[in-house]
């Protein structure tokens, strides 16, 4: 799966989760929409293979609001 700069990759599904379709991915989808609303952008992009979900907006504070929770969430 190419990702595009700003994109996040996440392993979050089994690999039997293989579809945006997938009522496990259109559940994170839902929310994905629901935190864009929250930060008045939108979900550019989404999808789902083998259990890896790739999503972006269109909101550099958001992008850079979730690269801070990981970085804060990261093992050192």
């Amino acid at each position: 799966m190419e990702v595009s700069p700003g994109s996040f990759e996440v392993a979050l599904f089994a690999e039997d989760v293989d579809s945006p379709d997938h009522p496990y991915a259109e559940q994170f989808r839902d929310m994905l929409e629901t935190v864009a609303e929250q930060y008045k952008c939108r979900l550019l992009a989404f999808d789902v293979k083998k259990g890896t979900v790739s999503f972006s907006f269109d909101s550099d504070e958001l992008t850079a609001e979730i690269l801070n929770m990981l970085d804060q969430t990261e093992i050192k």
